[in-house]
């Protein structure tokens, strides 16, 4: 039976692009993993994906996990099957442009094949605390790199 987790991401960028943080909290059972980190010249939506993709290459096993992320991006490309789309038109858009981040949505694609991930949107900037504190250690990996 696989572990179930449970992640929160969230990817800031100073500037679009600008410098950029991502932050994930990772729990499972009574355990809390926080990570976090910086790029020097990225955009907002690579920032949400990196979080992603970092928190779940974090995992040690493959399992079952509930990931929140504030990304109508990440979450819209996985559950309304943007990313089955864009692969099945040699990633193209539904406008026949190129996708972008193909590089990091290659690596959430071999991540989700890993892991049995379901996805899960969350408002932004309100009152859940797991979406704050990503926020906030996105934010604190720009601040600490300037």
């Amino acid at each position: 039976m696989p572990k179930k987790v449970t992640i929160y991401t969230d990817g800031a960028c100073s500037g679009n692009p600008g410098p950029g943080g991502w932050g994930a909290l990772l729990m499972f059972g009574s355990a809390r993993r926080e990570i976090s980190g910086f790029s020097p010249s990225t955009t907002n939506n690579r920032m949400e994906l990196m979080a992603a993709i970092k928190a779940l290459e974090a995992l040690k096993e493959p399992c079952d996990v509930d990931l929140y992320s504030d990304s109508s991006y990440l979450v819209n490309a996985v559950n309304q099957k943007w990313l089955k789309k864009w692969t099945a038109n040699n990633w193209k858009t539904a406008s026949r442009k190129p996708v972008e981040n193909i590089d990091l949505w290659k690596k959430i694609i071999e991540l989700i094949r890993l892991h049995s991930v379901t996805f899960h949107k969350v408002k932004g900037h309100s009152d859940n605390e797991h979406n704050n504190r990503c926020d906030f250690l996105a934010r604190q990996a720009i601040q600490n790199n300037r």
